[in-house]
């Protein structure tokens, strides 16, 4: 088992089920002890946290609402108090509220927005004022901002390629301090919200060079990467892991 990530704090923001849940997992196997956020779900939460200390490291689940800026401030406060500070930050928590672009609510696009963009420069900026040198910050963003290619995604896209920009930027801003910043863009992912045998899958996997969902497994493997020692020299980018969804 590797232990590239040993002695190592993160915190995943909705790590209680789906692609969260398989990056806390998988940082755990890597050895870091890892925070996870939840909205609602107490017990999905926790079984993440046990499992993650089941291998051996310290586990913590936080009730935080990303869309609450001061929520998300806490559970990074909470993180660097219980363990002394903060070395990965993985922005994972997002929501995909789809509708088409003239009949899209503004309570919706607020809702969205304060998730999917707010929460992410609020979780970064917390962390960036105790993160040290050899930081990584990492966020999940989609491949829909390279390509949306069916109608109602006009608003989740607009936030994930908002994503792109300000990795960039953080990127440039935080670089000089050692600390990386990168977006990880994932295809469609077999999760409970977008299973690999849903309504909508063939569909997509028509759109795709590999034609499958990819696991949360393999999504958490490219983060692990980036949070690692090996991805040192990588930052400021945004890393499609789509299945050719984009190519």
């Amino acid at each position: 088992m590797s232990q590239t990530l040993k002695n190592r704090r993160a915190l995943v923001t909705g790590g209680s089920r789906g692609i969260g849940a398989a990056i806390v997992k998988r940082l755990a196997r890597d050895g870091a002890d890892v925070a996870l956020t939840y909205v609602s779900k107490s017990a999905e939460a926790q079984e993440t946290a046990a499992a993650a200390k089941a291998l051996g490291v310290r586990s913590l689940a936080i009730q935080a609402d990303s869309a609450d800026a001061g929520a998300i401030v806490k559970a990074v406060d909470k993180t660097v108090s219980e363990w002394g500070g903060i070395d990965i930050l993985v922005n994972n928590a997002g929501i995909a509220l789809m509708a088409p672009i003239d009949s899209y609510s503004l309570e919706d696009f607020d809702r969205l927005l304060a998730i999917n963009v707010r929460a992410v420069f609020v979780a970064i900026q917390a962390a960036a004022k105790v993160m040290k040198e050899g930081g990584r910050i990492i966020t999940i963003g989609s491949c829909n901002a390279e390509r949306m290619p069916f109608a109602g995604g006009a608003v989740y896209a607009m936030s994930k390629s908002a994503l792109v920009g300000l990795v960039k930027g953080a990127a440039r801003d935080l670089g000089p301090r050692g600390i990386t910043v990168n977006n990880v863009q994932p295809g469609p992912v077999d999760t409970d919200l977008n299973p690999a045998n849903g309504p909508f899958a063939e569909t997509l996997k028509k759109m795709m060079a590999l034609p499958r969902y990819a696991s949360g497994d393999e999504i958490a493997a490219m983060v692990a990467y980036l949070a690692g020692p090996e991805a040192g020299f990588v930052t400021g980018a945004s890393l499609m892991i789509d299945g050719g969804f984009s190519a």
